[in-house]
């Protein structure tokens, strides 16, 4: 077993767990401000990563094709963004601060429906892992073990926050602290099972590496705009979310710069 790739694709799971642990030592709700701050960081980090991470690797992968090679970016881009789409209107979810539930009418409780919000936009997340560490594992000289490393530790920084985005609005409704944190948990269960679904297709269809790479980062750009953007907006003006989606693209480039 190649121990690298092991825990690259744990450690972001383990960052929404810890995340979700801030319901057992955090105050019932968490306030507004905090709320706003943490999601216009994992919005950036998310961003960048799409960009250095997915796209531009997904590009340089197909250098041959010249003037083309952005034709497997925005074929896989688009993709992407369609698969999304399509989960968001075939799965019943309710996204945090709502109060109407998306997706087909359904009997779910309403902190189910939160979980399921979460996990619809851990899916890209995880594929977006596994599709890179599939680079590395087909022997992509664009995609170091280093570069894979960059990607996982980023989607663990901002994936700690969403474990408590979680975790802390199911206590406000009433959810026990241990069923709370296992919510989370459970939001960030699909990340590992898709890296290593993607890593297993991509190994099977090598040539597809660069459509995946970039499908990935459609999708997760599909979250960033739909959902997270609107969540830090939302209320009374402020420029804090703006802030934080500034601090987390830095940290996310950082990362993949110094790293990759």
């Amino acid at each position: 077993m190649n121990w690298s790739v092991f825990y690259g694709i744990l450690i972001p799971f383990l960052g929404t767990s810890f995340g979700a642990a801030c319901v057992f030592f955090m105050k019932k709700e968490m306030g507004d401000r905090l709320q706003r701050m943490l999601t216009g960081f994992a919005a950036g980090v998310m961003v960048a990563a799409s960009i250095w991470s997915l796209l531009i690797p997904a590009m340089e992968q197909v250098v041959d094709m010249g003037k083309l090679a952005f034709v497997p970016a925005v074929a896989g881009f688009w993709c992407g963004i369609l698969f999304l789409l399509l989960l968001d209107h075939i799965i019943p979810h309710l996204h945090r601060n709502s109060q109407r539930a998306e997706g087909p009418k359904s009997q779910l409780k309403r902190t189910t429906m939160l979980v399921l919000a979460v996990t619809l936009h851990n899916i890209p997340e995880g594929m977006a892992v596994g599709v890179v560490y599939a680079g590395y594992l087909a022997g992509s000289t664009q995609i170091s073990a280093a570069a894979a490393m960059a990607l996982s530790l980023g989607i663990a920084i901002q994936n700690f926050p969403e474990g408590a985005i979680i975790s802390m609005p199911l206590r406000a409704e009433g959810t026990g602290k241990p069923k709370a944190f296992l919510g989370g948990v459970l939001s960030g269960i699909v990340e590992p099972i898709g890296a290593i679904l993607t890593i297993l297709a991509a190994g099977l269809i090598v040539p597809a590496l660069p459509y995946l790479l970039s499908f990935a980062a459609g999708a997760m750009l599909y979250v960033v705009v739909e959902e997270l953007i609107p969540e830090m907006s939302q209320g009374e003006h402020s420029d804090v979310g703006t802030i934080f989606f500034a601090v987390g693209f830095s940290v996310m480039m950082m990362l993949d710069v110094a790293l990759g």
